[in-house]
């Protein structure tokens, strides 16, 4: 039934596009952060084509009034999914205006609000704009925006395009941003929060305005290293300027993904707010890229169907790519290619679903897709792929596409066999292993690797020289790293040399493959394992400090007193790392329940999901817990971030099984809002 609704919606918005072409809204909002609600009016402009009685937009559990044709009073119908406006419609443009008001059950997201630093933002993609703004769920309906804002006057907002006017009142500043070009209604967005911002510009004179809370002032630099470079490098290379007034990019808290590609404004998670040493592990870099290709492929030209998804998605993937070998080079590029490859041909053994599909998973449309791009690319020459790259995104400018409008442009260029490529890649589930590996191979780097891969069945002792060989190289850390990963199943006493050759690379990352192969430490190697404390990757301080923490007891407050004053990323990993293992160290704090109180509290609302996640874990794991523990976990099942609401229905389920942790979530469930109460009772009948 579901299917047949989407296609039934589907019919509906061809079937009123033939009849109606809306051209540009304005809307005027007001947003309520305790009530988390919406309201305002909204003045759309649009042409009948065609004579009609109705006109419909996308409106989710919407209340309306005021609703008029050209200044008339009209006749509406609200189903609660869509506003349908009835009327004796004839040829020419008119304008639809109206009062709306609503309480967005997603789309629209309120962190914070107990707090005194609230930010309000948007996730328009797979999620409807329709949920917080009355428009239209068919990406091929595109319409020039125009948002005003109004909110407290010590918070910054932001909307797509330019802002024209800020306009102060007595406890509030009205923002008003208008785009100069159409675009889909899920690119709409808006973002409220206590922001800094500093503002460059692109070599074209395009202004770059990157946006920080005031307190990651320290953590821009890292945070942004490349983004201006980055930014430069994709209007050379796929050769069409910028297509949008400005662009700018905002790290919100609790974000459901890693990034979204709203038009002229990316949003991102702030878990790529890092400082120097986080750079080196999580850093913002691929997903930079990545959106600000999407405003190119995907803002500017939009798939017009799901079916065509890798024209957006495998696109933004391979110029991301492009951009990170601009930056890190060739080695890196093959490296990461080799890599996704491995998947791909892993995926495809059980994965059924081709590139054109519109049930195609994520892998597949982003990472096939990519490489079907990097194929075609290497087959019919640098100089012709841009040539009819430019054209396709001149040519469709502001409209949707498909793969055969992409294929067209191709053919203007080569005669290339687009008849075999499609079926290749994009129709069959297959990996083309062959065909990767021989691009592969052009790389020394990726070829070393190849050659790596064909001797996992050898035994050690004959390629031990060759992998000494390599890590006495100056070759690229990912060829290192693959020996790291074939010596995790040899025995202790051969590989020493090779663990110590190794280290004394002083690669973080070839360091860090250590101590993630090395559970079981060594007596006399406990000395050179330690010094992975000292590197500068907050992942590798965490692994080597748990480790060295389970192998040595006898050492446990040697390694406490040492990261004492770690926090690590800024989702706090090393500081609820030391505090759950000081919690279970004998003896060590004089002050148990200070410590106690301090994890409890980063698994509470004040902090961001990924923070509550780890300091539960932790308390699980180590077997901290109480009832402020089991009411922060049903606390996560009502979160909006699905993978942190998943986190918390699974590991009730497993401590459900436990008949005196059942009687636990029985006694708490009276003291929990009415929604944690249904989710828990939800959790108690399974």
């Amino acid at each position: 039934m579901r299917y047949f609704l989407l296609l039934f919606t589907s019919f509906l918005f061809a079937q009123q596009s033939k009849n109606v072409d809306f051209k540009s809204v304005t809307g005027q909002l007001s947003l309520k952060a305790k009530e988390k609600t919406v309201s305002g009016s909204v003045d759309y402009h649009f042409e009948i084509l065609n004579s009609c009685d109705t006109i419909s937009l996308d409106a989710k559990n919407m209340e309306f009034s005021n609703i008029k044709i050209d200044e008339k009073e009209a006749v509406f119908l609200n189903t609660s999914k869509q506003l349908k406006v009835i009327y004796s419609f004839q040829k020419g443009e008119h304008k639809l205006t109206f009062n709306y008001t609503t309480k967005p059950k997603q789309a629209l997201y309120f962190v914070d609000i107990e707090n005194d630093n609230v930010q309000i933002w948007t996730q328009g993609q797979g999620r409807y704009t329709s949920n917080w703004f009355p428009s239209f769920d068919d990406v091929n309906e595109k319409v020039i925006f125009g948002l005003g804002i109004t909110f407290d006057k010590d918070y910054d907002v932001v909307s797509n395009g330019v802002l024209k006017a800020k306009t102060p009142n007595e406890t509030t500043n009205h923002w008003q941003f208008q785009m100069e070009k159409p675009m889909s209604s899920y690119l709409l967005m808006l973002a409220i929060g206590k922001f800094d911002k500093k503002e460059l510009k692109s070599k074209s004179k395009v202004p770059l305005q990157y946006y920080y809370e005031p307190k990651d002032e320290n953590r821009f630099e890292p945070t942004y290293r490349y983004s201006k470079k980055i930014f430069d490098f994709l209007e050379k290379e796929i050769g069409v300027k910028y297509p949008w007034q400005i662009n700018r990019q905002i790290p919100v808290r609790d974000f459901l993904y890693a990034g979204m590609e709203n038009t002229t404004s990316t949003l991102f998670t702030t878990r790529y707010v890092v400082d120097s040493i986080g750079f080196a592990d999580r850093n913002y870099t691929n997903v930079d890229a990545h959106e600000l290709a999407h405003h190119w492929f995907g803002d500017l030209i939009t798939a017009e169907s799901s079916t065509h998804h890798w024209l957006q998605e495998g696109f933004a993937t391979y110029y991301a790519l492009l951009a990170e070998r601009e930056i890190y080079g060739d080695d890196y590029f093959y490296s990461k290619l080799y890599d996704t490859a491995q998947q791909l041909k892993f995926a495809s053994r059980t994965d059924t679903i081709p590139v054109l599909n519109a049930k195609a998973s994520s892998l597949t449309f982003y990472e096939k897709g990519a490489w079907s791009l990097f194929f075609l690319h290497q087959s019919i020459g640098d100089k012709a792929f841009k040539k009819a790259i430019k054209s396709y995104l001149n040519k469709y400018a502001y409209q949707s596409v498909n793969t055969e409008n992409f294929f067209d442009e191709i053919r203007k260029v080569s005669d290339f066999d687009l008849e075999k490529f499609q079926k290749t890649w994009l129709e069959s589930t297959a990996f083309d292993t062959p065909a990767a590996n021989a691009l592969l191979s052009e790389n020394k780097v990726t070829q070393k690797r190849l050659e790596i891969d064909k001797l996992k069945k050898i035994p050690f002792a004959e390629k031990k020289e060759i992998f000494k060989a390599i890590l006495e190289s100056n070759i690229y850390e990912s060829v290192k790293k693959a020996v790291i990963d074939q010596l995790a199943s040899e025995k202790y006493e051969d590989k020493k040399e090779l663990l110590l050759l190794a280290l004394q690379t002083n690669n973080i990352q070839v360091r860090q493959s250590i101590a993630e192969t090395m559970t079981k430490i060594p007596e006399d190697f406990r000395l050179y394992y330690e010094t992975l404390l000292d590197d500068k990757s907050y992942q590798t301080q965490e692994i080597a400090l748990y480790w060295l923490w389970r192998n040595f007891p006898n050492n446990r407050k040697e390694y406490l007193d040492k990261s004492q004053s770690w926090i690590g990323f800024n989702d706090f990993n090393l500081r609820t790392l030391w505090l759950s293992l000081a919690l279970s160290t004998s003896n060590y704090s004089q002050n148990p329940d200070a410590l106690a109180n301090e994890l409890l509290l980063f698994s509470t609302s004040k902090y961001e999901a990924g923070t509550r996640q780890n300091a539960l874990e932790k308390l699980i794991a180590f077997k901290i817990i109480n009832d402020q523990v089991l009411s922060s976990l049903v606390s996560a099942t009502t979160h909006h971030m699905w993978q942190f609401s998943k986190f918390g229905r699974d590991t009730i389920r497993l401590l459900l099984k436990n008949p005196e942790m059942r009687a636990s979530f029985e006694r708490i469930l009276t003291n929990l809002s009415p929604d944690e109460q249904f989710q828990l009772n939800r959790l108690l009948k399974e």
